[in-house]
């Protein structure tokens, strides 16, 4: 685990915000090594030199995000976006079978499941998803910690309720991946992006799968999904890769290029270390929110705290250099690794006026 002070040191030495940014739930902060290995990988296309560092990149970026995920790399596809593995998830489902989601959750975990039009999705408030497991639910998709408003499942009763009654599960960790410490082989399925908390470029998604695939058809797969993929390139995949990478979607170089050193960053830092400083920052705003009067949407132990009523401050804000989000009506703050204690100040300065 990092020192305190080689902690700070190397944020200081990746992050240069012009502004009090409290808005990684949108999008995280590009490191400048990440912002170097872009430029690198331009000037590698502009000069006409051989790709071959960039599908290097892919690999690697897979490795480290299955690290932290705590999965064998053989389990990772490489995608696009989430709602892309979702619609994966939601093709391999019979007719009538029963998906249980969360009121209000993001939409690229829940659409799949409606426009298929032959499934029976049930929508409960989060706080009852793993009581409202029941026999003959098929599915449980949810997100780890909620887009709106920072609320996080409580996944261990989830896991338990689907285990008793035999349903599979799917968590999407996009808005809780690199503060929240993941275990993406307690579940079926888990997906995320790469561009909040992982501190990546846009341009990847990453999905999780068992070993034995969980009965996913690879029904995107491309040449990339081919167990050769230079082979592949012409008439159809005649073998399919034997791991997770037969999910995988044509990748995009360049993202992965940033993405690899965003990934090196947080590992570098540690999740716990990340865990620890994010929620410290939220905490504090919370209290101090409270002193002046105002109630956050209760969300115990998350780095994103959401405050009923107040998102029409979110232009005046940004005005004045502090960066947070409109959400559903909320005033959405969500505090990273590169954020301090006199951005939380700052923050509750600018609302007592």
């Amino acid at each position: 685990m990092e020192t305190t002070e080689t902690f700070e040191s190397l944020v200081r030495a990746e992050f240069t915000p012009k502004s009090i940014y409290l808005n990684t739930a949108s999008n995280g902060l590009l490191p400048a090594r990440t912002v170097a290995a872009l430029h690198e990988a331009a000037l590698l296309r502009a000069e006409g030199r051989p790709a071959t560092p960039l599908y290097e990149d892919v690999e690697a970026s897979r490795a480290a995000y299955a690290r932290l995920a705590g999965v064998p790399d053989t389990r990772v596809a490489a995608g696009a976006s989430v709602a892309a593995h979702t619609g994966v998830i939601a093709a391999s489902l019979p007719a009538g079978a029963e998906v249980l989601t969360a009121e209000g959750d993001f939409t690229s975990v829940l659409n799949a499941f409606h426009v298929r039009g032959d499934l029976k999705v049930r929508t409960v408030p989060l706080e009852r998803i793993a009581e409202s497991v029941r026999p003959g639910t098929a599915l449980v998709a949810v997100s780890a910690a909620q887009s709106a408003d920072g609320r996080v499942a409580d996944l261990a009763a989830l896991r338990e309720a689907a285990r008793t009654h035999g349903a599979r599960t799917y968590v999407d960790f996009s808005q809780a991946a690199g503060w929240l410490p993941m275990d993406a082989g307690a579940y079926d399925f888990t997906a995320s992006v790469s561009f909040k908390w992982l501190l990546g470029p846009h341009g990847a998604a990453f999905l999780t799968v068992p070993e034995d695939f969980g009965g996913l058809t690879p029904v995107l797969a491309g040449w990339v999904a081919g167990e050769r993929p230079w082979d592949s390139c012409y008439g159809p995949v005649m073998e399919l890769a034997r791991s997770a990478r037969r999910f995988d979607l044509t990748h995009a170089l360049f993202t992965y290029a940033g993405l690899r050193r965003s990934l090196a960053l947080v590992e570098e830092l540690g999740v716990a270390a990340i865990h620890a400083h994010d929620v410290a920052l939220a905490d504090r705003f919370r209290e101090g929110l409270a002193a002046l009067g105002h109630e956050p949407v209760p969300a115990t132990g998350s780095a994103i705290v959401s405050v009923p009523g107040l998102g029409v401050r979110q232009p005046g804000l940004s005005e004045a250099g502090i960066e947070v989000s409109d959400r559903a009506g909320n005033l959405r703050a969500a505090f990273h690794l590169y954020n301090t204690a006199a951005d939380v100040d700052r923050l509750l300065e600018a609302l007592s006026g």
